[in-house]
């Protein structure tokens, strides 16, 4: 049964007798409404105003690049393929897309492949200089790229490595690894421990073990590491122009850039290869955007 209780402001309310549950709290008045009361258009008013604004420039982008030369028609009508044509044919953007592809790729598997590595070794294992390691990872995301130019360029020139992708796959490597560990670690502690020392016990090994055990939870965390570094190695314009000077051996960023004249801009040629540029981005991020936004949010929760 209930009973029937008064408060010191004289209003009444029903307290449950022992072993029922509790009623729900009555919203008092004047309370501020919950997020599910607020209009729907207060919360898609300001997303539609950001998407606005961040599509325009590729709709001003991809206009350029299928507008015949010479008009001024805000519509992408009459479209013509002639720029895109230009660019691949005439301006070696086969060539440059190919390079670009080639570091891209080469760059996620060597920053993944370290990154796996170093994570684990940190999240598993501890050792006296663990602490400062993590220091040095953490502060040389404060060292520019530029500042480095002249001693990679130094050590690539050496080794007899200057005019060859493969300088520039060690050298957005070599930039893209402190993150990486970093997010692979923290991935890597998430996974409890006693999955592995279950697998210890059923007689594999170590490496056995995280082959079967461990890495297949890792997926969203490598993906994240290795979507980042494909899309910055694929953008990235200083290293590929210090590094390399045949044009054979150029990349797409250098090769935007040879389209920019000291009189004169072809804007329908450069729009229709920076259209080039973007489509490999946009497909990549339109595939894996579910496992990046969980790979990061995982990886940065312990570090």
């Amino acid at each position: 049964m209930t009973a029937l209780l008064t408060e010191k402001n004289g209003t009444a309310r029903r307290s449950s007798a022992p072993g029922s549950p509790p009623s729900a709290p009555r919203r008092r008045p004047g309370r501020e409404r919950a997020f599910d009361d607020v209009p729907r258009w207060q919360i898609y008013l300001p997303l539609g105003l950001y998407l606005l604004f961040t599509l325009i420039p590729f709709y001003w982008m991809l206009l350029f690049a299928v507008r015949p030369a010479g008009s001024t028609s805000l519509a992408p009508w009459p479209m013509t393929g002639a720029h895109f044509s230009k660019v691949w044919n005439e301006r070696s953007f086969a060539v440059f897309f190919q390079n670009s592809m080639i570091v891209g790729v080469a760059t996620l598997v060597a920053t993944t492949l370290v990154a796996l590595a170093g994570g684990y070794a940190l999240a598993r294992f501890d050792f006296r200089i663990k602490g400062a390691f993590m220091l040095a990872l953490l502060c040389s995301q404060f060292i520019p790229g530029a500042l480095m130019l002249v001693p990679l360029f130094e050590i690539f020139r050496n080794l007899q490595m200057i005019n060859s992708l493969g300088s520039v796959v060690i050298a957005e490597t070599v930039f893209q690894l402190p993150l990486s560990i970093i997010l692979i670690s923290g991935f890597i502690k998430n996974v409890p421990v006693s999955l592995e020392e279950a697998a210890w016990v059923d007689g594999c090994s170590r490496f056995t073990a995280f082959r079967t055990v461990v890495l297949p939870l890792l997926r969203p965390g490598l993906i994240a590491v290795g979507s980042f570094a494909f899309v910055h190695s694929w953008n990235h314009f200083l290293f590929a122009l210090m590094f390399l000077s045949e044009q054979d051996k150029q990349t797409i960023p250098v090769g935007l850039n040879t389209l920019i004249g000291a009189d004169s801009v072809d804007l329908g040629a450069l729009a229709a290869g920076g259209v080039i540029a973007a489509v490999p981005v946009v497909i990549v991020f339109a595939f894996i955007q579910k496992w990046l936004i969980t790979g990061f949010s995982a990886g940065a929760v312990k570090g």
